[in-house]
């Protein structure tokens, strides 16, 4: 009996120990699985950092082929982006952002600008408008640095006619509007030229028409970057801001003129101005009529971005090419969206405009028009009723 249980007991003892073996080899395998899904994680991050890499190369080296001394997608990221920074003029010395390391740098070459002819007889006087040779950009520039870029009636036609060339110019997606020479942007309207009932031009009839390129800036369906250089006040202020983007010289001087000759703008002048600095600086602005610098206009928001004289053209070239890279649909969309809640009626009308053109070009707006043109009934059963 002693023994039965003696065989037992080493019997079960011997079980207990198979179990342990059992339970550590069970461990072991998984360990070793674990660690060969760690090491397949790990070379599959090193195969997406790799096609990075490349996706990079192939932005920034012209050509799609690595010379001698070009960066290979061998190589470690910052390397790589050491190498072709050297390349990309203006990024040698920063480190790329993660959109720059998978997009590509812009060039930051100032374009070509070519002069946009005119008809004979309808050559602009007051304003140069260009078009860059290699990208879809169009400047639209105040010629009238004598009178640091004020603007008269004459002025005001021609920078109305050139924004719609633009905006009917399906090659162009971005507008620069700038002033000629480093001392002003536009110091508002020419006081020389100002009677009772506005501003005279040749007609011998007073006008306040440059609130209509103010809405017209506005209602462009695509982005205006303000360039300033110099001084940017009185009805000039007004139009820098009621461009998209403002990019700003550290010469650039701000400030509302009005109350000191005897004028002001209630319009975009007053509203858009509070929900860019608030209530009470505007405020401030228009009641002392005092001028701001650059930094002190970046610090309030009034501008994008504030950079040295010399970089500024360069600086926004940039930022033009930054957008073109993006869906001229959204942006337009986007824009109108932005306007919508500050434009009232106009705002909504405009929104729903780009609703309506975007409509126009789905199967469902396409087959109303189909069947109308065909004498049959629409079938719009096709179409989902989406949530």
């Amino acid at each position: 009996m002693i023994l039965l249980y003696f065989v037992v007991k080493v019997g079960w003892v011997w079980l207990e120990i198979d179990k342990t073996r059992q339970s550590e080899r069970k461990s072991v395998c998984v360990c070793e699985r674990e660690s060969e899904r760690q090491r397949e994680r790990a070379v599959a991050m090193e195969e997406r950092h790799q096609r990075r890499l490349a996706t990079l190369a192939r932005h920034l080296h012209s050509g799609g082929e690595e010379e001698e001394g070009t960066c290979s997608v061998a190589l470690s990221s910052s390397v790589c982006a050491a190498q072709s920074n050297s390349h990309a003029s203006g990024v040698m010395g920063r480190k790329l952002s993660s959109y720059e390391r998978v997009h590509g740098v812009v060039s930051r070459e100032i374009p070509t600008w070519v002069p946009v002819p005119q008809p004979a007889g309808q050559e602009f006087r007051d304003i140069f408008y260009e078009k860059s040779a290699s990208d879809g950009i169009a400047k639209i520039t105040i010629n009238r640095p004598d009178r640091r870029n004020a603007f008269r009636p004459l002025t005001v036609g021609e920078l109305k006619r050139a924004f719609d060339l633009a905006r009917d110019d399906m090659q162009v997606g971005v507008i620069i509007f700038t002033g000629k020479g480093t001392e002003a942007f536009c110091s508002g309207g020419d006081q020389a030229v100002r009677g009772k009932h506005g501003y005279v031009g040749d007609d011998n009839i007073g006008r306040l028409n440059i609130l209509d390129v103010q809405m017209q800036i506005r209602r462009l369906p695509k982005p205006v970057i303000a360039m300033v250089a110099g001084y940017a006040v009185g009805g000039g202020h007004v139009l820098h801001m009621v461009c998209d983007l403002t990019i700003a010289a550290d010469n650039a001087v701000f400030g509302q003129t009005g109350p000191k000759v005897g004028s002001f703008d209630a319009g975009y002048g007053c509203s858009m101005m509070a929900r860019l600095v608030g209530q009470k600086k505007a405020r401030e602005m228009w009641f002392l009529a005092k001028f701001y610098s650059a930094e002190e206009a970046d610090k309030m928001g009034l501008v994008n971005k504030v950079v040295p004289l010399e970089k500024l053209e360069e600086e926004t070239v940039v930022w033009c090419r930054e957008i073109l890279r993006n869906s001229p649909m959204a942006i337009r969309l986007c824009k109108s969206a932005l306007n919508a809640a500050e434009d009232g009626h106009a705002g909504l009308q405009e929104l729903a405009g780009n609703a309506t053109l975007l409509f126009y070009n789905t199967e469902e707006g396409q087959e109303g028009k189909t069947a109308f043109l065909e004498g049959r009934t629409p079938d719009f059963s096709k179409f989902p009723r989406l949530p």
